[in-house]
This record gives structure tokens, sequence and C-alpha cells, in this order.
């Protein structure tokens, strides 16, 4: 049976808002036109200029045109030509005063006919394109007076054709309802078994794809494993053949009888060909070229105008190349003899030894600045504090010293930077080694903290307010500012 949803009470106040919003929009269709712009009759442009003494003005401005009257002959006539002399003479000025006075009049007026004449045409024009806007514009406000008066019936014809679509869609709708009704119950359970079924597949294929993935794990840690080992085989086999070379070029003559292998200074020999081991080591844990010229950039403003900047514990030259690239010169020095060879290949100025032994060797105040970046710490005690106080009397006045090394208040520096490297040997604090350079003498000292620790890989805080998450996210503070700070730090003195 047929259950009717709109009552005749909701017609009958369907019909009454119907009736009341056209009468809104009568009264405002009617206001509407009764304000449409008509078209206003502009003024006429001013009269042209009256031209009509232009051109006698042009011919009767000068006065003094023509020579002075003459008089006769004789005595009476000469007394006549000198009493007019004298009065031309007197008055003379006057009339060339008043002639002067009308030819500018008649130039200004000259000057004036053009303008006045361009004037009137361009008011004239401006009225005119004024006149035709009015006149498009009174035209636009019919033309919408009449579209706004064709909105009702258009929209009356597209209500009318809408009831008709939605009476026969919801007949349509509802045997199509029917029909569903009678076929739902046997698709559903259909589609239930389908589901089962590929729900079990998507299972197999999850349980296949993290047994994949498990494998491509294994197989890129072999890759880098393997990586690695090739590089370490290659420095060897670099350092092997600069050894074997460097040994040829200084083996005695062919006539001198040849020693033995066991003569030569093995200890030399050994060192400089286990040296390629730190040199992978470092390519390996340290960083890239590229990571630690973007490191060493920030320490090279503190050497600006300076020269004869001494690199200690140069590595691979990353710093000596910034400096040559800014026009600063300097020179290395490294105790391994792979990272010279390496910098001597690339044209540096690099030499090999130890630090406290070529600052010795060095003239006092020749120096324009040294670095050592992350050398201190395979330093001993008294080498380091004996090595501070021969440096501060080979640089020059005013010249700084800049000391980088790992952070040991960084708990994360030193269990994962510091312990990795065998040759470490003593982890040094901020304070610590800015005591040490204060007292070997250098003023202004400072420490610049560098590397620090990336802020999304720290501990979070908790998200929410409470006593429960104020605590917590104080201890996470803390444990970030013990564990996860800068991973390294620079102690930076000035020598006065």
């Amino acid at each position: 049976m047929l259950t009717r949803t709109v009552s005749p009470e909701d017609l009958a106040r369907l019909k009454a808002e119907r009736e009341e919003a056209d009468r809104r929009y009568n009264e405002a269709l009617t206001a509407l036109d009764a304000a449409q712009l008509r078209q206003p009759d502009l003024p006429h442009p001013p009269p042209a200029l009256d031209e009509h003494q232009i051109t006698p003005l042009n011919q009767s401005w000068e006065i003094l045109a023509g020579a002075p009257p003459t008089a006769g002959s004789g005595i009476r006539g000469k007394l006549m030509r000198r009493v007019t002399e004298r009065i031309w003479r007197t008055v003379f000025p006057y009339f060339e005063r008043q002639q002067a006075f009308n030819a500018r009049l008649v130039d200004h007026l000259n000057r004036n006919v053009p303008v006045e004449r361009a004037t009137r045409e361009s008011i004239a024009s401006t009225l005119q394109l004024l006149s035709d806007q009015l006149g498009a514009l009174a035209r636009l406000q019919s033309h919408l007076i009449v579209f706004i008066q064709q909105i009702t019936p258009y929209v009356d014809t597209k209500d009318y054709e809408s009831t008709g679509l939605s009476t026969r869609i919801n007949e349509d709708t509802r045997e199509v309802l029917d029909i569903i009704d009678h076929r739902t119950v046997g698709l559903g359970g259909a589609i239930a078994g389908v589901s089962d079924e590929l729900l079990k597949r998507w299972e197999s294929m999850v349980s296949r794809e993290q047994r994949y993935d498990a494998k491509v794990v294994a197989l890129t840690a072999a890759h880098e494993e393997l990586r690695s080992t090739i590089a370490v085989v290659q420095q060897a086999s670099l350092t092997l053949k600069r050894e074997f070379e460097r040994l040829r070029s200084i083996a005695p003559d062919s006539a001198a009888p040849t020693p033995s292998v066991s003569t030569a200074p093995q200890t030399h020999i050994n060192s400089s060909i286990d040296s390629y081991k730190y040199v992978g080591f470092e390519d390996r844990y340290r960083g890239s070229q590229e990571d630690i010229r973007a490191r060493l950039l920030t320490y090279v403003p503190l050497f600006e105008g300076a020269a004869d900047v001494l690199d200690i514990g140069c590595g691979r030259g990353e710093f000596l190349d910034l400096l040559r690239e800014r026009g600063i010169s300097g020179r290395g020095l490294d105790v391994n003899h792979e990272m010279v060879e390496v910098c001597l290949a690339r044209g540096l100025n690099v030499a090999e030894g130890d630090a406290l032994g070529f600052l010795e060797s060095l003239p006092d105040g020749s120096l324009g600045g040294l670095l050592a970046a992350q050398v201190v710490e395979h330093l001993e005690p008294g080498y380091l504090m004996q090595m501070l106080d021969v440096a501060y009397h080979k640089l020059r006045p005013g010249s700084r010293i800049i000391l980088e090394t790992i952070n040991p208040a960084c708990w994360f520096a030193f269990f994962s930077s510091y312990i990795r490297d065998i040759t470490h040997v003593r982890p040094l604090h901020p304070d610590t080694l800015s005591y040490l350079l204060t007292a070997s003498g250098f003023q202004r000292v400072n420490v610049r903290y560098e590397a620090p620790y990336p802020a999304h890989e720290k501990l979070q805080p908790m998200a929410g307010d409470g006593p429960v998450a104020e605590i917590f996210n104080a201890n996470v503070e803390k444990l970030n500012g013990l564990m996860f700070t800068y991973l390294d730090y620079a102690a930076i003195g000035e020598r006065r």
C-alpha cells in the first residue's frame, strides 16, 4: 500500500512560501527597473576661440616702421630738422618699449591660439566618449533586467522537468530495489566466499613479500661488505705499488752488491704498507670528501687574510683544498703515509711526520694559523700540552689556533664515534681543552659546537598536558641534552 509522505498542510505551507518568494522577487525586479540609469543630456563643448583680431594684431603691432620725418632745405628747414631730431630722440625710447610690449603680447596670443583649439577639440571628444559610454551602460542595464525577468520561467521549467523525472525514477527505483532484494541473499554468499579466498591469497603474498624483503636486506648488506673489501684491497694494491716504486728508486746501482730484503728498515715499510687500512677506515666511517669539506668550511672565514696556515692531521686534504680555493696559502702534515701520498698526488703541499717534531723545526712566528681537526684525541696528554706550548711560539701575533675533536659530553658521540676508532688515546672534555689553550698562553678562547644530532632522531616528547606529560617531557629533554647533543666541538684560541 502506498503511504503519502507529504501532508496537505505541508503542501499549503510550501505554496505560501513560494508565493511569498514570488512577491519579494517581483518587488525587487520593479525596484531594479525603477533604478535603471537614464542617459543624461551632456553639456555642449565650449565655443571656439574668437580669432577675429589675431590677423590685424599681427599686421599692426610695429609702431616704429620707417624713418623719422625730414624737413625742407634752408635755414628754416635745418632748424626744423634739428628740432625734429631732438624730439625724436626724446620720444623714441618710449615708442621702442611700447613696440617691444606689443611684440610680446602678439606672440603670447599667437602661442595660445593652437592651445585653445586643442583644448576645445579634447573637450568635445571627451564629451562624445562619455556619451557613448553612458549609452552603452544604459543598454547593459536594460539587457540585465530582461535577463533577470527570464530567470523565473527558466527555473520553473527545470523544476517541472525535474519533478517529472524524479517521479519516474522513484517508480523505476522501487522496481529495481524489489529485484535486488530477491537476488542479494545469494549474491552476498558468493561475495563472502570470494572475499575469504582473496584474504587468504593476500596473506600468502604478504608472507612471500616479507621473505623477499629479508633476502634483499641480506643481499644489500653483503654487497656493502663486498664493496668495502674491494676498496680496502684497492688501497692495499696502490700502497704496495708506491712502496715498491719508492724502494726501487732508492736501490743501489746494479754494480754494487744488492743487500738482502731482511736488512731493510722493516718497521717503516710495515707501517707504510699498513697505513692504507686507516684510509679505508676514514672513507667508511668518518665520511666522504664532500662531507668533510662541508664540515670544515665553517672554519675557513676564521683564516681570512692569513697566510702560511698549517693543517695538522690533514688527512685527504679537504681543508687545504678550501684554503687554496680562497687564495689562502697553507700546508699540511700527517703521520699516515698513505694519506700523505694521496695529498701529494693531488698537488697539495703536505709533509709526513709528527706534529711536535714538525713544529719544533719551524722558526718562531712563521705560521699564520693552525688547524687540527680530529687530532688531539689521538695524542697523549704530555705530548698534547708540549705541542700547544710550541705552537704558541710558532704562530704570529693575531693568528688563530682551532682544535676540533669529538664531543665526549654527548653520549652518542662517545659510544658511537670515539670508541670505534682504535687509534684514539683519550677523550677531551670541552672545558679541559679550553683550559689547556688558556694555560699555553692563548687568549679569547671559546668553544664552538658543531654537527648537531638530527632532531627527528632524538627522543620525542609526549603529546598532551598534565603532570605525567610534564615529568616525562622534562626527562626526555634531559636525556636528549646528555645523549643526543652536538657530536663535535672546536676550541678556538688567539695568539696575542
